[in-house]
């Protein structure tokens, strides 16, 4: 018999085949093209398939943007509905619109959502179940979810109160001796990664437990496939003989894995298996999903062409490098907005990718949502003059000398961009040495025209993700957290608009960075 498992992961709420940048895209990712897919696997399949959406459904695209702050959760786990998935999976961006909002998507699902390592103060799965048993044709598949234990750097405080984040691999060592018991088959779809190279397990990461999925597979015997995620990769092999798959990102491919099993006295043996990861890159929209979120849809297009301000000189981002090592006016217009919304005198943001294009003369909501990309909330840190310097030495490391130009480390490229790590501030005046060896390249460091002291006490508003010490920022962290702006960055750079119509497309070159 051969059993297929389906699974999605990191769709990140592209159901249409666009990245709003313009109108009437027909790129070659979203739920309506892997729809098509789907549908086409299970008109052909011989045996029994199996569906797993592996979490980051909710958050992530102007269209999911729109519907969480209008309380529509609904619309959107419609066409999750409409997919026919067997079990959810927690991601870790299901958190970022508060957990009222992730209950209601909870509750509006029409399958299982699993998380077994994020437990309660009643030391249960805090939601839904830790495992679904799914019986097709005889066989009985048991799916155990898991999610990266790591969501509490990165979530507010208030927003995780009173859950405990497990490891994976102690979970899994827990349940899966139990799934062998009682099911034929063990799949876990686990929404997190891989923290080492497949081939050699040299680590690819730093090992902060964000990714375990190269431990879980060393440690935990049993497992007959593994459903990944998080890293936003294209991955399908076999590891430790267990077949894996991790399907990208947005929608662009389906992750596929093909189990051949046999019935012996002993119960079913699976004599072989495939993994594989397909492409949309040539398939159609699937026109049931196309009809299903064409009303939002549009809502969305005529919200992102609203006009919320002018700039007078030129914001557009036409090289995303250069704009991280020369002060470029888009990130001190966000720098600005921090600033104004927080009354800190020092703000840190990102260029989050290479995809904004910085602004025009005319700014859109398009603009804005596709610049920021993130539903980041604000808090301002007091920290100390110890802490800025080494959260200094920490962005400069993101960058690295390639035949004397400035690149960006390709150690935090592959297998996973990180250009949202690499921080540029305002409100102090630094100066990075790319001639000096890593951490002691902050040569000039500056506050108010003084050099800043190591024991100096200074305010500082960033990002939520970055205030707890997201992209491995071990200097800061909630507790040094004093006030937070529980309104996101969209609606903070929209109010501003409002106040400032006009903006000037300027900078101060407060920072340097020497080759």
């Amino acid at each position: 018999m051969e059993i297929k498992i389906l699974a999605t992961s990191d769709m990140h709420g592209y159901i249409e085949p666009t990245n709003y940048a313009e109108k009437n895209s027909d790129l070659p990712f979203g739920t309506e093209k892997i729809a098509t897919l789907i549908k086409n696997i299970k008109k052909n399949a011989t045996g029994p398939v199996i569906m797993i959406e592996n979490g980051d459904f909710i958050q992530g695209s102007p269209l999911s943007y729109f519907l969480a702050k209008n309380k529509r959760v609904g619309e959107l786990t419609q066409v999750v509905n409409a997919l026919g998935y067997d079990v959810g999976v927690l991601g870790n961006h299901e958190f970022n619109y508060g957990l009222s909002y992730l209950k209601s998507a909870i509750a509006s699902y029409n399958h299982p959502v699993l998380a077994a390592n994020i437990i309660n103060k009643e030391g249960q799965p805090a939601f839904g179940k830790a495992y679904d048993l799914i019986e097709k044709e005889g066989v009985t598949i048991a799916i155990l979810g898991l999610v990266t234990q790591y969501i509490p750097h990165w979530e507010q405080p208030a927003t995780v109160k009173d859950l405990t984040f497990k490891s994976i691999v102690e979970t899994a060592k827990e349940y899966v001796p139990k799934l062998r018991e009682q099911a034929d088959l063990v799949v876990v779809a686990y929404h997190g990664g891989f923290e080492r190279d497949l081939v050699t397990g040299e680590p690819t990461e730093l090992l902060t437990g964000e990714n375990e999925g190269y431990q879980l597979l060393q440690e935990v015997s049993g497992i007959d496939a593994l459903v990944t995620g998080h890293q936003h990769r294209e991955i399908a092999t076999h590891v430790q003989g267990v077949p894996v798959v991790q399907p990208g990102y947005r929608g662009s491919h389906l992750g596929e894995i093909t189990l051949e099993i046999e019935q012996t006295q002993e119960g079913f043996k699976v004599n072989e298996s495939k993994a594989a990861i397909l492409s949309v890159e040539s398939v159609q929209v699937d026109e049931e999903i196309k009809k299903l979120i064409a009303p939002a849809g549009e809502e969305v297009e005529v919200w992102l062409d609203q006009p919320v301000g002018k700039v007078e000189g030129d914001m557009h981002i036409t090289d995303p490098m250069v704009a991280r090592i020369h002060e470029h006016p888009y990130i001190e217009f966000i720098n600005r907005v921090q600033m104004a919304a927080s009354g800190a005198k020092i703000s840190g943001t990102s260029l989050f990718n290479n995809e904004g294009k910085g602004f025009g003369s005319v700014i859109t909501m398009r603009d804005v949502i596709t610049n920021y990309i993130y539903p980041n909330t604000l808090a301002v840190l007091k920290v100390t003059g110890a802490d800025l310097r080494a959260a200094l030495e920490q962005t400069a490391n993101y960058l690295i000398l390639d035949e004397g130009k400035v690149v960006f480390n390709p150690e935090f490229i592959m297998p996973k961009p990180q250009y949202y790590n690499y921080d540029m501030y305002e409100g102090i005046n630094y100066t990075i040495d790319m001639r000096n060896p890593a951490f002691s390249r902050i040569t000039k460091l500056e506050f108010e025209g003084k050099p800043v002291e190591a024991t100096d006490e200074l305010e500082m508003v960033i990002n939520q993700y970055r205030a707890v010490g997201g992209g491995n920022y071990e200097m800061f962290e909630a507790g040094k957290i004093i006030r937070e702006i529980q309104i996101d960055m969209t609606e903070l750079i929209a109010n501003y608009l409002k106040e400032h119509p006009v903006i000037q497309a300027t900078t101060n070159q407060n920072f340097t960075v020497l080759r």
